[in-house]
């Protein structure tokens, strides 16, 4: 046994995890760099991916989404669809139990899942529709709607930007408004959280569950089973990317999420060191449609028109193998994704751009971009389109800022010459990007859209008429429609895709593709 581990059981059986390190021979610990420091427990108060990550630890899902982005069951075993559409049933694999041996029940999954509907933007328009709620029995339950509704299951597969997560009932009752506490982070998902181990700004423990059943079918997407191969996982906590790269090469750390351009080659001349795609992004340009000169929808135009994907992509990646000219306006592997209603957009044509401002009267009014310059995959973002934007007649001022400084700023309606905004530009997990309920900036909804606040009523007309929809070819045509809409009003201009890269050691190998950084399926020889 073990010597450490030894240790580490003693302590461990004072807690939650009584003997979950207690086996024969040595634990088996992957210790990873993050590319941000756990704060917030709780997934559906934060949108921060570092929370979305930390909670497809430790919570698992109703349903979730395989890699070519249809829903699977996860908890559940099966499920069934009334012949009205007003009914879902869903029934429960066995063996599902919360970390402290309590068994998952229909009421767990009911209270979740109607606290999901309060808080998260997706979850809020499939409420309008859930007329209430049966437990059938311990493992059984239903929800009844008033009229039916074609994203019921895309919605309960929500993969990011607050996944919806199965939580037991007590702590589901948690007010959406208020985070889940650090004493409250109890799943039933493959990892256990370590809370007596946390210990912000330093590091975030979590331990296999050894209770865990995964399900029989192979790892895809965020459905199918979670196998989890290690006995231990430690998050440690590393700002600076240079600090973290050297961690890995020194053998203290096994994997760096994600790794700045300028250090790529760096890692890449390292034996021991394998470096690919973690993060699959979207980059997105997002206008302020409050303040001149933004106000006017030629003027968006103009902008669409005049950057061009392919140079952004060029500036900010470089190595073509990592990203992807993609002018749909949702992730190129969703099921929706077309380029119809994109012709000329995004292109770089400067001269047509400036004839569109020469249309709309544009005066001159600078277009302030706040720009981060301590995110690396994103800090290139604002001089690219600054130089593009002026080729075609704007007056562009960056307003350089840290990421933090940079997210409180877009929250104020402020004059941009007053510490507001004109736009910005940042990216989106593709997870993020799949249909136009799960991505949030064509809610054009004059009361409820955020961070360029866009009202159009024929766009949520759209939307509207999507959610309803059943048949996916319908789903397909209306998603066109919505497209060609946002080239008319632009609420959001697509900047292409990318896929940030990371680096582990050779020593860890995936056993499937993840869609985003978990620790299941991963084993270390």
């Amino acid at each position: 046994m073990n010597p450490g581990l030894t240790s580490r059981c003693v302590k461990t059986a004072l807690t939650l995890s009584t003997a979950l390190l207690c086996s024969v021979g040595a634990a088996q610990t992957v210790r990873a760099v993050l590319h941000s420091d756990l704060k917030v427990m709780d997934p559906l108060v934060s949108t921060a991916y570092i929370v979305r990550t930390h909670g497809l630890m430790v919570w698992d899902q109703l349903v979730a989404r395989d890699a070519e982005g249809r829903v699977q069951p996860q908890m559940a075993d099966r499920w069934e669809i009334s012949a009205d559409g007003l009914t879902y049933t869903f029934v429960l694999r066995e063996g599902l139990q919360w970390h402290d041996g309590s068994p998952v029940t229909s009421e767990d999954c009911i209270a979740s899942i109607q606290r999901f509907l309060k808080r998260d933007a997706s979850g809020m328009r499939m409420a309008g529709f859930v007329k209430d709620y049966e437990a059938v029995d311990s493992k059984t339950f239903r929800i009844h709607l008033n009229e039916p509704y074609g994203l019921v299951l895309e919605t309960l597969s929500k993969p990011s930007l607050s996944p919806m997560l199965i939580m037991p009932k007590a702590v589901a009752a948690t007010a959406p408004s208020e985070p889940i506490k650090p004493e409250q982070v109890i799943g039933s998902g493959p990892f256990i959280f370590k809370r007596d181990e946390w210990k912000p700004g330093e590091q975030v423990v979590y331990v296999k569950n050894p209770n865990y059943r995964p399900r029989s079918e192979a790892a895809s997407g965020l459905a199918g089973g979670k196998v989890v191969h290690v006995d231990r996982v430690e998050w440690r906590a590393i700002s600076d990317g240079q600090t973290a790269l050297a961690a890995l090469t020194q053998g203290e750390v096994d994997m760096v999420e994600l790794v700045a351009s300028e250090l790529v080659p760096l890692a890449r001349q390292e034996d021991g060191i394998v470096v690919a795609p973690t993060w699959k992004q979207v980059y997105f340009f997002r206008p302020n449609w409050v303040h001149p000169p933004f106000d006017n929808p030629k003027v968006r135009q103009a902008a669409m028109v005049a950057l061009s994907q392919e140079q952004m992509l060029k500036g900010m990646v470089g190595d073509p193998q990592y990203f992807k000219v993609c002018r749909s306006a949702f992730a190129c592997n969703s099921p929706v994704a077309s380029a119809e209603g994109m012709e000329g957009m995004v292109a770089g044509d400067a001269k047509r751009a400036r004839s569109l401002l020469e249309e709309a009267g544009y005066d001159g009014t600078p277009i302030v971009i706040p720009h981060p310059t301590d995110v690396s995959v994103i800090a290139n973002l604002g001089p690219l389109a600054k130089q593009q934007l002026e080729r075609a007649g704007f007056k562009v001022q960056l307003a350089p800022s840290d990421w933090q400084s940079m997210t409180m700023r877009l929250r104020k309606k402020d004059k941009p010459s007053e510490g507001g905004w004109s736009a910005y530009m940042s990216s989106l997990d593709q997870n993020d990007a799949q249909n136009p309920i799960d991505r949030g900036h064509f809610n054009t909804n004059c009361k409820t859209s955020f961070l360029g606040w866009p009202c159009d009523d024929e766009m949520e007309r759209l939307r509207d008429a999507y959610s309803r929809a059943s048949d996916p070819a319908d789903r397909a045509r209306l998603a066109i429609d919505i497209q060609k809409r946002n080239a008319e009003i632009v609420a959001v201009v697509p900047l292409g895709e990318y896929f940030a890269l990371g680096a582990r050691a050779k020593s860890l190998e995936y056993e499937f593709d993840p869609p985003l950084t978990v620790f299941w399926g991963l084993k270390k020889n």
